[in-house]
């Protein structure tokens, strides 16, 4: 079998290519000014290495801030032109205030108007050939699923939404059938006799693997798959792809082979990490503590206004070892919330108060925390402290729920930039694997990634 390769993008490819031609644009833009027009505030040159640095810098982290990489963002024009002008505004506001390092500001002021719309125009110029280039259906990667069909309705929703680039055109059932088998009419299916034939014909990429139960794959597809891989072709098993696109671990998908899925990070026993770590947690809670005090009067008044009642107050949550701790808040619902009992706090909840809306939609309500940061309960970055009573309900009902204990709890995680406020079960199962997924691959750069995207929710006012 020849089987001619399609083109496509990598998830990671499509990010470099992004950060990349990003910063190539703006710079063309600024040379372009130079070339064409009295533009002296930034000119592209050796002697203005250090000016230029700072500008690349700033691109990069304003960019990531405003979700210009993004990938579902990316491949719409509306929000990404959004992002872009946000990007340009806060890129040129830091770019003039930066002392010492940015440009002299020009005698004619308008040259930094034409500064900014240069940044606008060279990045809108890129992500609109992104869009209906890279993003087209020709680049598209193909992929052929290898599946039981009791499965396939979970394992697609799954996918279904996680890449626009990823896309599953038709399925092979991996198991034995007859006249009375279920059928799964939500995608094409091809016989697996015709599976060497489909892969050239549908110019497939990458063939997903989501057999669950490897002896009752039908052995005529079983040696399809080893004959593809001795011949090089792209095979890779469900449960790595869904973590490589959803960024989560697929808990559901876990059997007794649990332990192959959770080869923990190295950070978590790494001295050097753990002390910076430390460190970065004290300075942010200094930091942090110093902004609330700063607040204090504001929310005070609007206490008295919204709240009526104590502005703090305390709740038992389960810390690191699964050992209890009392965490400080500032008071966002009614008083004796919980006469009633112990409740999940849900979207709209109409115990939230009006100021309480706002505390939490800006995560001010969170300040407070940061002296348990200092106490050393809780760590900046981490999976959210739960209270005892949703621990033990959840941990009898999701497997491998006090594993995200074997670290510290955090005032922020990766759970909490990438989904809602957890109300059920099954968003507890969400944020789940968002927490696994990150003491899994726990880093300085996922630290650094979860900082941004936290600065994005909060300038979003994406809190709950």
């Amino acid at each position: 079998m020849k089987h001619k390769k399609g083109i496509h993008f990598e998830v990671s490819e499509r990010k470099v290519l992004l950060r990349l031609m990003d910063l190539v644009m703006v710079f063309a833009g600024v040379y372009c000014l130079n070339l064409f027009f009295t533009f002296d505030y930034v000119s592209v040159n050796q002697e203005n290495t250090v000016e230029l640095i700072l500008l690349l810098l700033y691109i990069t982290v304003f960019g990531t801030v405003f979700e210009l990489y993004d990938l579902q963002k990316a491949s719409k024009l509306d929000i990404t032109f959004r992002n872009i002008v946000l990007t340009a505004s806060i890129v040129v506001l830091f770019y003039l205030l930066t002392p010492f390092l940015a440009p002299i500001l020009p005698e004619e002021r308008m040259q930094i108007l034409y500064f900014y719309l240069i940044i606008i125009t060279s990045l809108l110029l890129w992500r609109i050939v992104y869009v209906k280039l890279i993003e087209s259906p020709r680049f598209y990667k193909r992929v052929l699923l290898v599946a039981e069909v009791s499965n396939l309705e979970s394992l697609i929703d799954a996918l279904d939404n996680s890449d626009p680039n990823y896309k599953i055109v038709g399925f092979i059932n991996s198991e034995s059938t007859s006249d009375l088998s279920v059928k799964y009419k939500g995608l094409k299916e091809y016989q697996p006799e015709d599976f060497l034939e489909i892969l050239t014909r549908e110019n497939i990429s990458e063939v997903l693997v989501a057999n669950f139960n490897i002896d009752a794959m039908v052995s005529e597809v079983y040696h399809d798959l080893i004959l593809l891989m001795e011949r090089g072709f792209k095979i890779r098993d469900y449960t790595q792809v869904y973590e490589e696109l959803l960024h989560k671990v697929p808990i559901q998908f876990v059997g007794k082979d649990f332990y192959k899925y959770f080869p923990f990070s190295r950070s978590n026993e790494n001295k050097l990490y753990i002390f910076f770590q430390r460190a970065f947690d004290v300075i942010i809670a200094t930091l942090g503590l110093l902004v609330g005090i700063i607040l204090l009067p504001f929310l005070l008044i609007g206490n008295t206004i919204g709240n009526r009642g104590p502005l703090f107050y305390t709740q038992e949550r389960v810390g690191r070892n699964s050992e209890t701790f009392n965490i400080f808040k500032l008071r966002t619902m009614i008083r004796n919330a919980e006469k009633d009992g112990v409740k999940w706090a849900k979207k709209d909840d109409n115990r939230v108060t009006s100021f309480g809306k706002f505390l939490r939609r800006s995560r001010i309500d969170e300040i407070p925390q940061f002296y348990n940061v200092l106490k050393g309960d809780m760590s900046v970055i981490g999976p959210r402290p739960e209270r005892p009573f949703f621990v033990n309900e959840l941990s009898r009902i999701i497997p491998f729920y006090e594993t995200r204990h074997i670290i510290k709890p955090g005032l922020t995680g990766w759970a909490q930039v990438n989904t809602r406020y957890g109300s059920s079960v099954d968003d507890s199962l969400i944020k789940l694997q968002y927490d696994l997924y990150y003491i899994k691959h726990r880093s300085v750069f996922l630290d650094f990634s979860i900082s941004i995207k936290t600065l994005s929710t909060i300038l979003y006012y994406r809190g709950q």
